[in-house]
Protein backbone atom coordinates (compact mmCIF):
# COMPACT_ATOMS: atom_id res chain seq x y z
CA UNK A 1 0.00 0.00 0.00
CA UNK A 2 1.57 3.39 -1.23
CA UNK A 3 0.79 6.87 0.13
CA UNK A 4 -1.94 8.86 -2.12
CA UNK A 5 -4.36 11.05 -2.01
CA UNK A 6 -7.29 8.48 -1.12
CA UNK A 7 -4.17 6.23 0.77
CA UNK A 8 -3.11 7.72 4.26
CA UNK A 9 0.58 7.12 4.52
CA UNK A 10 1.60 4.51 7.02
CA UNK A 11 2.42 6.11 10.45
CA UNK A 12 3.83 5.28 13.32
CA UNK A 13 3.28 4.56 17.48
CA UNK A 14 5.61 4.60 20.01
CA UNK A 15 4.24 1.00 21.08
CA UNK A 16 5.34 -0.52 23.96
CA UNK A 17 5.68 -4.07 24.61
CA UNK A 18 3.84 -5.48 28.24
CA UNK A 19 6.81 -8.59 29.68
CA UNK A 20 5.70 -11.53 30.47
CA UNK A 21 2.44 -11.19 27.79
CA UNK A 22 3.66 -13.55 25.19
CA UNK A 23 0.84 -15.96 23.39
CA UNK A 24 0.35 -18.20 21.05
CA UNK A 25 -2.40 -16.36 19.52
CA UNK A 26 -3.36 -13.48 21.74
CA UNK A 27 -6.66 -12.18 21.72
CA UNK A 28 -10.54 -10.14 23.06
CA UNK A 29 -8.06 -7.86 25.13
CA UNK A 30 -10.28 -5.32 27.21
CA UNK A 31 -9.12 -2.76 30.04
CA UNK A 32 -11.39 -3.37 33.15
CA UNK A 33 -12.14 0.11 34.68
CA UNK A 34 -12.95 -1.34 38.15
CA UNK A 35 -9.71 -3.34 38.33
CA UNK A 36 -7.59 -1.21 36.19
CA UNK A 37 -6.21 -4.51 34.95
CA UNK A 38 -5.94 -5.63 31.47
CA UNK A 39 -7.44 -9.26 30.12
CA UNK A 40 -6.57 -11.16 26.78
CA UNK A 41 -6.75 -14.77 25.87
CA UNK A 42 -4.66 -17.09 24.40
CA UNK A 43 -6.87 -18.98 22.36
CA UNK A 44 -4.20 -22.17 21.27
CA UNK A 45 -2.83 -21.66 24.42
CA UNK A 46 -6.14 -22.29 26.20
CA UNK A 47 -5.51 -19.56 28.74
CA UNK A 48 -7.22 -16.65 29.99
CA UNK A 49 -4.54 -13.55 31.07
CA UNK A 50 -4.46 -10.72 32.66
CA UNK A 51 -2.06 -8.05 33.94
CA UNK A 52 -1.35 -5.16 36.06
CA UNK A 53 0.36 -3.14 33.21
CA UNK A 54 1.31 -0.53 36.33
CA UNK A 55 3.98 -3.40 38.17
CA UNK A 56 4.08 -5.45 35.26
CA UNK A 57 2.20 -8.85 36.58
CA UNK A 58 1.21 -11.12 34.45
CA UNK A 59 -1.40 -14.19 36.08
CA UNK A 60 -2.58 -16.93 33.58
CA UNK A 61 -5.19 -19.32 34.02
CA UNK A 62 -5.31 -22.58 32.15
CA UNK A 63 -8.23 -24.17 31.02
CA UNK A 64 -9.12 -27.21 29.22
CA UNK A 65 -10.36 -25.97 25.97
CA UNK A 66 -10.05 -23.13 23.90
CA UNK A 67 -11.47 -19.86 24.88
CA UNK A 68 -12.66 -17.88 21.83
CA UNK A 69 -13.60 -14.47 24.00
CA UNK A 70 -14.11 -12.86 27.08
CA UNK A 71 -16.28 -10.06 29.17
CA UNK A 72 -16.42 -8.58 32.10
CA UNK A 73 -19.26 -9.24 34.31
CA UNK A 74 -21.37 -7.09 36.67
CA UNK A 75 -21.48 -9.28 39.59
CA UNK A 76 -18.26 -9.43 38.99
CA UNK A 77 -15.88 -12.04 37.20
CA UNK A 78 -15.64 -12.78 33.74
CA UNK A 79 -18.55 -14.31 31.07
CA UNK A 80 -16.39 -16.70 29.04
CA UNK A 81 -16.99 -18.15 25.15
CA UNK A 82 -15.43 -21.54 25.00
CA UNK A 83 -15.12 -23.85 22.61
CA UNK A 84 -17.79 -25.70 24.63
CA UNK A 85 -20.45 -22.72 25.47
CA UNK A 86 -21.05 -19.53 27.62
CA UNK A 87 -19.67 -19.93 30.86
CA UNK A 88 -20.02 -17.58 33.70
CA UNK A 89 -16.66 -17.96 35.90
CA UNK A 90 -17.34 -15.51 38.94
CA UNK A 91 -13.76 -16.62 40.66
CA UNK A 92 -10.43 -16.25 38.91
CA UNK A 93 -9.06 -19.79 38.38
CA UNK A 94 -12.44 -21.26 40.00
CA UNK A 95 -15.18 -23.88 38.77
CA UNK A 96 -17.09 -21.80 36.03
CA UNK A 97 -21.34 -22.35 35.67
CA UNK A 98 -22.64 -23.07 31.93
CA UNK A 99 -24.88 -20.26 30.97
CA UNK A 100 -25.70 -22.25 27.15
CA UNK A 101 -24.10 -24.95 25.46
CA UNK A 102 -22.16 -23.93 22.23
CA UNK A 103 -25.10 -24.30 19.34
CA UNK A 104 -22.54 -25.71 17.00
CA UNK A 105 -20.54 -28.96 16.09
CA UNK A 106 -17.40 -28.73 18.57
CA UNK A 107 -15.35 -31.13 16.14
CA UNK A 108 -15.01 -28.10 13.75
CA UNK A 109 -16.58 -24.55 14.87
CA UNK A 110 -15.55 -23.14 17.83
CA UNK A 111 -16.51 -19.12 19.21
CA UNK A 112 -13.73 -16.24 18.34
CA UNK A 113 -14.42 -12.84 18.34
CA UNK A 114 -17.25 -10.85 20.42
CA UNK A 115 -18.21 -8.69 23.49
CA UNK A 116 -21.27 -7.07 25.27
CA UNK A 117 -23.51 -5.01 24.19
CA UNK A 118 -24.72 -1.22 26.23
CA UNK A 119 -28.05 -4.00 27.26
CA UNK A 120 -25.52 -6.38 28.61
CA UNK A 121 -25.96 -9.20 26.04
CA UNK A 122 -23.10 -11.62 24.69
CA UNK A 123 -22.67 -11.34 20.94
CA UNK A 124 -19.86 -14.02 20.17
CA UNK A 125 -18.98 -15.06 16.42
CA UNK A 126 -17.54 -18.41 15.58
CA UNK A 127 -14.83 -20.00 13.24
CA UNK A 128 -15.53 -22.48 11.15
CA UNK A 129 -12.00 -24.06 11.38
CA UNK A 130 -11.99 -25.91 7.74
CA UNK A 131 -12.28 -22.47 6.16
CA UNK A 132 -14.05 -24.52 3.40
CA UNK A 133 -17.24 -23.53 3.35
CA UNK A 134 -19.16 -20.51 5.21
CA UNK A 135 -20.30 -22.23 8.57
CA UNK A 136 -19.39 -19.74 10.94
CA UNK A 137 -21.91 -17.26 12.50
CA UNK A 138 -22.75 -14.63 14.42
CA UNK A 139 -24.78 -15.02 17.66
CA UNK A 140 -26.36 -13.05 20.67
CA UNK A 141 -26.79 -15.02 24.09
CA UNK A 142 -30.30 -14.46 24.93
CA UNK A 143 -31.86 -14.84 28.63
CA UNK A 144 -35.54 -16.19 28.54
CA UNK A 145 -37.64 -17.98 31.01
CA UNK A 146 -36.41 -21.50 29.76
CA UNK A 147 -32.58 -19.63 30.63
CA UNK A 148 -29.99 -18.75 28.33
CA UNK A 149 -30.03 -19.60 24.49
CA UNK A 150 -28.21 -18.89 21.60
CA UNK A 151 -30.00 -17.01 18.45
CA UNK A 152 -28.17 -16.66 15.27
CA UNK A 153 -28.55 -12.76 13.63
CA UNK A 154 -25.86 -12.98 10.70
CA UNK A 155 -24.80 -16.04 9.51
CA UNK A 156 -23.40 -18.16 5.97
CA UNK A 157 -19.70 -16.23 6.97
CA UNK A 158 -16.22 -18.18 7.43
CA UNK A 159 -14.14 -16.95 10.27
CA UNK A 160 -16.22 -13.73 12.40
CA UNK A 161 -14.31 -10.83 13.57
CA UNK A 162 -14.23 -7.23 13.94
CA UNK A 163 -17.34 -6.87 16.30
CA UNK A 164 -17.83 -3.34 17.24
CA UNK A 165 -20.85 -0.84 17.92
CA UNK A 166 -21.56 2.92 16.92
CA UNK A 167 -21.15 4.95 19.84
CA UNK A 168 -24.67 5.83 19.58
CA UNK A 169 -25.77 1.91 19.63
CA UNK A 170 -27.50 2.34 16.18
CA UNK A 171 -24.88 0.55 13.80
CA UNK A 172 -23.25 -2.81 14.36
CA UNK A 173 -19.78 -3.88 12.79
CA UNK A 174 -18.82 -6.88 11.48
CA UNK A 175 -16.02 -8.53 9.71
CA UNK A 176 -15.20 -11.98 7.68
CA UNK A 177 -11.50 -11.84 7.77
CA UNK A 178 -10.87 -14.21 4.57
CA UNK A 179 -13.16 -11.98 2.73
CA UNK A 180 -11.12 -8.83 3.80
CA UNK A 181 -14.70 -6.93 4.03
CA UNK A 182 -16.24 -4.95 6.87
CA UNK A 183 -19.65 -4.68 6.79
CA UNK A 184 -22.45 -2.59 8.80
CA UNK A 185 -25.91 -3.74 9.88
CA UNK A 186 -28.50 -1.57 11.38
CA UNK A 187 -28.57 -3.02 14.92
CA UNK A 188 -31.94 -2.13 15.84
CA UNK A 189 -33.21 -4.26 12.78
CA UNK A 190 -30.70 -7.11 13.40
CA UNK A 191 -32.38 -7.35 16.83
CA UNK A 192 -35.70 -7.65 15.31
CA UNK A 193 -35.10 -10.38 12.57
CA UNK A 194 -36.85 -13.13 12.80
CA UNK A 195 -34.32 -15.32 10.80
CA UNK A 196 -30.37 -14.49 10.59
CA UNK A 197 -29.25 -12.60 7.89
CA UNK A 198 -26.71 -13.91 5.51
CA UNK A 199 -23.21 -11.90 5.30
CA UNK A 200 -23.46 -12.12 1.89
CA UNK A 201 -26.44 -9.96 1.42
CA UNK A 202 -24.83 -6.84 2.69
CA UNK A 203 -23.26 -4.48 0.84
CA UNK A 204 -19.62 -3.91 2.31
CA UNK A 205 -18.73 -1.04 4.33
CA UNK A 206 -14.85 -0.52 3.61
CA UNK A 207 -12.95 -3.66 0.89
CA UNK A 208 -9.67 -4.75 1.59
CA UNK A 209 -7.48 -5.31 -1.22
CA UNK A 210 -7.37 -9.43 -1.43
CA UNK A 211 -4.16 -11.29 -0.90
CA UNK A 212 -2.32 -11.80 -4.20
CA UNK A 213 -1.59 -14.91 -5.84
CA UNK A 214 1.07 -16.17 -4.16
CA UNK A 215 2.22 -14.00 -1.43
CA UNK A 216 4.17 -15.29 1.16
CA UNK A 217 6.61 -13.82 3.93
CA UNK A 218 9.81 -12.47 3.21
CA UNK A 219 12.11 -10.86 5.74
CA UNK A 220 11.76 -7.19 3.70
CA UNK A 221 7.86 -6.83 4.17
CA UNK A 222 8.84 -6.68 8.34
CA UNK A 223 8.81 -3.44 7.48
CA UNK A 224 5.89 -1.93 6.48
CA UNK A 225 6.70 1.00 4.57
CA UNK A 226 8.25 -1.75 1.97
CA UNK A 227 5.86 -3.73 1.94
CA UNK A 228 3.22 -2.88 -0.79
CA UNK A 229 1.96 -6.19 -1.93
CA UNK A 230 0.09 -6.81 0.72
CA UNK A 231 -1.59 -5.21 3.67
CA UNK A 232 -3.35 -7.69 5.68
CA UNK A 233 -6.54 -8.87 6.07
CA UNK A 234 -8.84 -7.06 9.11
CA UNK A 235 -8.99 -8.93 12.47
CA UNK A 236 -10.25 -7.68 15.82
CA UNK A 237 -11.45 -3.73 16.26
CA UNK A 238 -12.24 -1.08 18.30
CA UNK A 239 -14.35 1.58 18.23
CA UNK A 240 -13.05 5.83 19.31
CA UNK A 241 -15.35 8.08 20.98
CA UNK A 242 -15.40 9.68 17.70
CA UNK A 243 -16.81 7.22 16.21
CA UNK A 244 -13.67 5.77 13.80
CA UNK A 245 -13.12 2.47 13.77
CA UNK A 246 -9.92 0.91 14.55
CA UNK A 247 -9.02 -2.67 12.98
CA UNK A 248 -6.34 -4.62 13.35
CA UNK A 249 -5.00 -6.11 10.02
CA UNK A 250 -3.50 -9.61 10.05
CA UNK A 251 -0.51 -10.58 8.29
CA UNK A 252 -0.48 -6.41 7.81
CA UNK A 253 1.44 -5.52 10.28
CA UNK A 254 -0.37 -2.23 10.42
CA UNK A 255 -3.72 -0.44 12.65
CA UNK A 256 -6.22 0.94 9.78
CA UNK A 257 -8.35 3.78 11.37
CA UNK A 258 -12.18 4.17 9.41
CA UNK A 259 -13.93 7.10 9.76
CA UNK A 260 -17.92 6.85 10.62
CA UNK A 261 -18.37 6.66 6.48
CA UNK A 262 -16.34 3.87 5.85
CA UNK A 263 -13.22 6.36 4.22
CA UNK A 264 -9.36 4.86 5.23
CA UNK A 265 -7.99 8.23 7.14
CA UNK A 266 -5.18 6.87 9.25
CA UNK A 267 -2.76 3.73 9.17
CA UNK A 268 -0.43 2.62 11.84
CA UNK A 269 2.87 -0.05 11.96
CA UNK A 270 2.12 -2.60 14.44
CA UNK A 271 5.58 -4.11 16.05
CA UNK A 272 4.31 -7.76 14.69
CA UNK A 273 3.23 -9.24 11.15
CA UNK A 274 0.21 -10.77 12.90
CA UNK A 275 -1.74 -8.21 14.37
CA UNK A 276 -5.01 -9.58 16.21
CA UNK A 277 -6.97 -7.21 18.03
CA UNK A 278 -7.19 -4.56 19.51
CA UNK A 279 -8.84 -2.05 22.77
CA UNK A 280 -8.57 0.95 24.51
CA UNK A 281 -8.18 1.33 28.15
CA UNK A 282 -5.97 3.75 31.09
CA UNK A 283 -7.12 5.60 33.57
CA UNK A 284 -8.59 8.44 29.97
CA UNK A 285 -9.00 5.30 27.99
CA UNK A 286 -6.20 6.81 25.09
CA UNK A 287 -3.82 3.92 26.06
CA UNK A 288 -4.21 1.40 22.73
CA UNK A 289 -3.39 -2.21 23.43
CA UNK A 290 -2.68 -4.35 20.87
CA UNK A 291 -2.53 -7.87 21.16
CA UNK A 292 -0.11 -9.83 18.02
CA UNK A 293 -0.41 -13.76 17.32
CA UNK A 294 3.43 -16.14 17.03
CA UNK A 295 1.06 -18.94 15.96
CA UNK A 296 2.03 -19.88 11.80
CA UNK A 297 5.07 -18.13 11.62
CA UNK A 298 7.68 -19.47 9.69
CA UNK A 299 11.60 -20.45 10.78
CA UNK A 300 12.72 -17.29 8.65
CA UNK A 301 9.56 -15.08 10.39
CA UNK A 302 9.73 -16.19 13.99
CA UNK A 303 13.63 -15.29 13.92
CA UNK A 304 13.24 -11.61 12.94
CA UNK A 305 9.97 -11.22 15.34
CA UNK A 306 10.84 -13.41 18.66
CA UNK A 307 8.53 -11.18 20.67
CA UNK A 308 5.83 -11.64 18.25
CA UNK A 309 2.69 -12.84 20.40
CA UNK A 310 3.08 -10.31 23.15
CA UNK A 311 1.02 -7.43 24.00
CA UNK A 312 1.92 -3.78 22.93
CA UNK A 313 0.85 -0.53 24.08
CA UNK A 314 0.84 2.89 22.80
CA UNK A 315 -0.66 6.20 23.81
CA UNK A 316 -3.18 7.55 21.15
CA UNK A 317 -4.86 11.20 20.85
CA UNK A 318 -8.57 9.79 21.06
CA UNK A 319 -10.37 8.17 23.95
CA UNK A 320 -12.10 4.74 22.94
CA UNK A 321 -15.47 3.37 24.08
CA UNK A 322 -15.00 1.70 27.33
CA UNK A 323 -15.80 -2.05 27.07
CA UNK A 324 -19.36 -3.65 27.86
CA UNK A 325 -20.23 -5.15 30.72
CA UNK A 326 -22.60 -8.90 30.45
CA UNK A 327 -25.60 -8.21 32.56
CA UNK A 328 -26.35 -11.77 34.11
CA UNK A 329 -29.73 -10.41 35.77
CA UNK A 330 -31.44 -10.47 32.68
CA UNK A 331 -32.14 -8.89 28.93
Amino acid sequence: MTASASVPPLQTLSWQKLPNSQSQLGESPFWHPLESMLYWVDIPGQQICRANVFMGEVERWQLTEDPGCIAPAKGGGLVVALRSGAYLARHWGQAMTLLAPAPYDTATQRFNDGKCDAQGRLWAATLYEPKTHAQAALYCLHKGPAGYQWQAHIHQAVTGNGLAWSPNGQTLYWVDTPSHAIKTWSFQDLQTRVSPTSWADAPAWHQFAEKPPGWGFVPHSLDPHNNAAYAGRPDGAAMDQNGNYWVAMFEGQRLCVLSPTGQLIAQYATPALRSTMVCFGGDDGQTLYLTTARKGQSAVEQKAQPDAGHVYHARVGTPGVGVGFFDEGGH
